[in-house]
């Protein structure tokens, strides 16, 4: 194999291992923008393991995540969806990572949010109700990123000011809550997706 057969090969990869970046955040997203129905369900119950075969850890929260598909009630999963992040008055769990971002403080992060996402080409469309700080808009702007093949370092600037900072105590949240079932493998596998991601990017940088 030559030099350029090989750097080809090396790029094909790369842009592999990226798609499976930008689709597992549209699937984490998906989970958590709106109750997953029943061909959702399905769909990921059927998934394959290449999307997450970066890491042991990742791989088995991937496996639970999809038993979890396999044997979950749609009902069920409204009404758990309803009553962690909805809620009657106010949510049990808040899904705005601006909530999880103590030292800018809400409004300076959402404003900062707005920006680079304007600075990107990206808005929130008229149809939506959610500010562009919700967790699955988050998810969705890191995807874009991705998908687009934008530079690392825009990548990175808005993972560590944007994504891990709100998306591992949101997680986190979860964990914690009685009232989660399904949605605790939603996030267990956010949060090992997330420290694959974060020691990628960290050593990136190193």
């Amino acid at each position: 194999m030559t030099s350029s057969d090989t750097k080809t090969a090396h790029n094909g990869e790369l842009l592999a291992q990226d798609a499976a970046r930008a689709d597992l955040y549209a699937i984490i997203g998906r989970f958590f923008y709106d109750a997953p129905d029943e061909l959702w369900l399905a769909a990921i119950a059927r998934g394959g393991g290449d999307e997450a075969s970066a890491s042991g850890a990742l791989s088995a929260a991937w496996h639970e995540l999809r038993q979890a598909c396999g044997t979950a009630d749609p009902v069920a999963l409204r009404q758990e969806f309803e009553t962690l992040f909805v809620g009657v008055g106010k949510c049990e769990i808040t899904p705005f990572s601006s909530h999880y971002v103590k030292e800018a403080g809400p409004e300076r992060h959402l404003v900062r949010l707005r920006q680079l996402l304007e600075s990107w080409g990206l808005g929130r469309s008229g149809a939506a109700t959610e500010s562009e700080d919700h967790v699955a808009g988050i998810c969705d702007a890191m995807r874009f990123l991705i998908g687009e093949s934008r530079p690392l370092d825009e990548q990175y600037l808005f993972f560590n000011e944007f994504v891990y900072p709100g998306l591992v105590p949101y997680c986190e949240a979860i964990g914690r809550s009685v009232n989660a079932s399904f949605y605790r493998c939603v996030a267990q596998f956010t949060l090992a997706f997330l420290a694959v991601e974060k020691a990628a990017f960290d050593m990136q940088d190193a």
